[in-house]
């Protein structure tokens, strides 16, 4: 499975033609801090990282791109920690007016967690959705909910995150 999302996010990043930041709002390369809530096996946190993403304008106000992320949580409790979080996304958008994106993003996703002292990373699919308010035309606010279904059957995760971010 992981080689189909990879091999996806490759094609997409190479097959739309390139264009200007300055010729379409929340266009080029990004990256952005995220703080927000976890949950995950009935358990409750939070949820902080890192991504990076490179946006392109595809049509009128639509905008198609890739992410990566770097996570942790804070997420714990009966014998169960949810801990280093890596993901790659891509990303489809639309531009509701030059301040507001609207986007929703499906990728891989690949956890740690911690059960009974062994750490097991452990894949899935990562989906979900959010906005993004330009501050300027260089930062940026986001919401976002992602949503993680793991392979293996040991249930999803949820979480609701919010970030600042800048466009280079």
């Amino acid at each position: 499975m992981k080689t189909a999302i990879f091999a996806a996010i490759a094609v997409a990043s190479v097959s739309v033609p390139a264009f200007a930041q300055d010729e379409a709002p929340f266009t080029g390369p990004r990256a952005g801090v995220t703080v927000g809530y976890d949950k995950y096996a009935g358990r409750d946190g939070v949820s902080y990282g890192v991504n990076a993403g490179y946006d392109l304008p595809v049509a009128q106000n639509v905008t198609a791109g890739v992410e990566v992320s770097l996570g942790d949580s804070s997420v714990k409790g009966a014998g169960i920690k949810a801990s280093r979080d890596l993901a790659a996304s891509l990303r489809l958008g639309y531009v509701v007016n030059p301040r507001v994106l609207a986007f929703t993003k499906v990728g891989y996703a690949d956890s740690r967690i911690e059960a009974a002292g062994t750490g097991t990373a452990f894949e899935g699919v990562r989906y979900g959705g959010g906005l993004e308010f330009a501050v300027t035309p260089n930062t940026y606010l986001s919401a976002e909910y992602q949503r993680t279904e793991y392979e293996q059957n040991i249930g999803g995760r949820d979480a609701g995150v919010v970030g600042i971010g800048f466009r280079f």
